[in-house]
């Protein structure tokens, strides 16, 4: 596309202002997808022409390859912004098999230079995703064989969350120009436009090292959360790995929760399709029908905005999931084929995405085909090796299908890449289980109720620490978690665990029958 100056276009009531990169209606800002946003700018600018779809596919997908459905689905959410239709065409006209062209009248006006306009924001140019950038960390102390850490694990944890598709992620080429005192989080955030910024710091004290991490939000340099790793310094290079995993699993967790308080301070008109996407998994997590209910129309909101986005469907999927695993009502078999189906969909708009890979999994173990089951959450995890909820699950499935010993490791291992993670009761929940077919009953009693008493635990999960309690002998205590589980399901029996659980009919299977009939359900 030729160079211009950034100019400001009216029509119909509208501005189009190129140099800030938005779309006004009598003066008011009209929210809009920025891949939309570009399709218009490109339509208006070239009024004067038809433009293929070739071309379009060229300026605004940067050339990658894409379905005609991509292409028409922009051009409708375009109409939509500027009260168009496919119908009516007053503004952008369809020239069948060819391409599409503007034909609105337009005055355009380029802005004085005495008062140029701001950049767009990064949250515009990036497609609405949160962006981060990770510096070489301060080497303090002594120097020594240890010094090449500080850019080393560094590098290592840009690797990996590169492969977080829901994360922009600056290339090391530019973010590791930043050093020592040029390092200000703040001034990082302006150069390079992102809105994280991750720190750290190196400590050599004789035989130990120190390794100290912070995550800034270089809005208003904000410290959202740090950590600190201490090892022997013959440790070091073996624990880099361990280390490097733990951050970038709390930054996956950290990251996402800013985004939702972000995105509940604006009007929900202005929810772009991200924002919508992030509000939607805090109340995915919740566990309750109401809850469910609210995660799936803001994933459907999110779809409207992109409905190629493989999250969003992802996420959808997942609550179609939680219907069938709760038993919120309605047809169960119905909800599954909905979860089967939206992950798919999931999995076509982005084969290398871990959470539409997840998402399929799920399926498969709700389905009671555990090792297919297991073979998804083996993608998952093989796509982002920290992806602590792909983990678990490949370990409560993996304990379902009686192979505690390899589930338990999981387990272990997923809460320790996320301790603070939203599933976390049912990651301690499902060492009980792996425990129960270990035959030590008191460990498992111990995990069911520290997983009872974990935020966010459902009925299922009360129903667990009752049994468990009652294997080893205490009553009184399993009977109250019996009545908590029944608080929230009044009729929650043996039938719905195992068709939420479906186990493989071994010796664990009877234990937890057993249990279940002697607690009277």
């Amino acid at each position: 596309m030729a160079d211009f100056t950034p100019q400001t276009y009216r029509f119909d009531g509208f501005e189009l202002d190129a140099a800030r990169f938005e779309l006004r209606h009598n003066g008011v800002r009209v929210p809009v997808e920025p891949q939309v946003l570009s399709l218009l700018l490109l339509l208006v600018e070239h009024r004067e022409r038809m433009l293929s779809k070739d071309e379009i596919i060229d300026a605004v997908w940067d050339g990658r390859i894409v379905s005609e459905s991509a292409v028409s689905a922009r051009i409708k959410a375009a109409r939509k912004a500027i009260d168009d239709d496919g119908s009516a065409q007053r503004l952008i006209r369809t020239i069948h098999g060819k391409g599409f062209r503007f034909i609105g009248e337009v005055q355009a006006a380029t802005p004085a230079a005495a008062a140029p306009a701001p950049a767009p924001p990064a949250a515009d140019l990036r497609m609405g995703r949160p962006s981060i950038a990770v510096l070489p960390f301060d080497l303090v102390g002594e120097h020594g064989p240890h010094a090449i850490v500080a850019d080393a694990l560094p590098a290592d944890i840009i690797m990996d969350l590169a492969r977080l598709h829901w994360l922009f992620v600056i290339a090391r080429g530019s973010s590791f120009r930043f050093r020592g005192n040029e390092a200000d989080p703040v001034a990082v955030g302006r150069a390079l436009n992102v809105r994280y910024c991750l720190t750290g710091t190196v400590e050599r004290r004789g035989s130990e090292v120190a390794i100290a991490v912070a995550l800034v939000e270089t809005g208003g340099g904000e410290t959202l959360w740090a950590e600190r790793y201490d090892c022997a310094l013959a440790e070091l290079q073996g624990l880099r790995p361990q280390i490097e995993a733990r951050v970038v699993e709390s930054l996956a967790t950290q990251i996402p929760q800013n985004e939702v308080r972000l995105a509940r301070g604006r009007p929900a008109r202005e929810l772009d399709a991200w924002a919508s996407f992030h509000l939607g998994l805090d109340h995915m997590y919740r566990f309750t029908h109401a809850d469910n209910d609210r995660a799936a129309a803001l994933f459907a909101q999110s779809l409207e905005r992109d409905p190629y986005f493989a999250r969003a469907l992802a996420g959808l999927s997942f609550t179609h999931f939680q219907n069938a695993f709760m038993a919120y009502g309605g047809d169960a078999e119905a909800e599954k084929e909905h979860a089967r189906s939206l992950a798919q969909r999931a999995i076509e708009a982005d084969r290398l995405d871990p959470f539409a890979h997840f998402s399929v999994g799920r399926c498969f173990w709700l389905e009671g085909r555990l090792e297919e089951s297991i073979g998804w959450f083996d993608r998952a995890t093989s796509l982002s090796p920290s992806f602590a909820q792909g983990i678990y699950n490949r370990g409560l499935v993996s304990t379902i299908a009686g192979k505690a010993e390899q589930a338990d490791r999981d387990l272990a291992l997923a809460l320790e890449l996320s301790p603070i993670d939203p599933m976390a009761y049912a990651m301690i929940s499902s060492r009980a289980l792996t425990h129960v077919q270990f035959g030590d009953f008191e460990r498992a009693a111990e995990y069911g109720e520290r997983a009872a008493c974990t935020p966010g635990a459902h009925k299922h999960i009360m129903l667990i620490a009752a049994f468990t309690k009652q294997l080893i002998g205490r009553h009184e205590e399993a009977q109250a978690w019996l009545a908590r589980a029944r608080e929230l399901d009044a009729g929650i029996d043996a039938a719905s665990f195992f068709r939420s659980f479906p186990y493989a009919h071994n010796a664990a299977r009877e234990t937890i029958e057993r249990s279940l009939r002697e607690l009277g359900v």
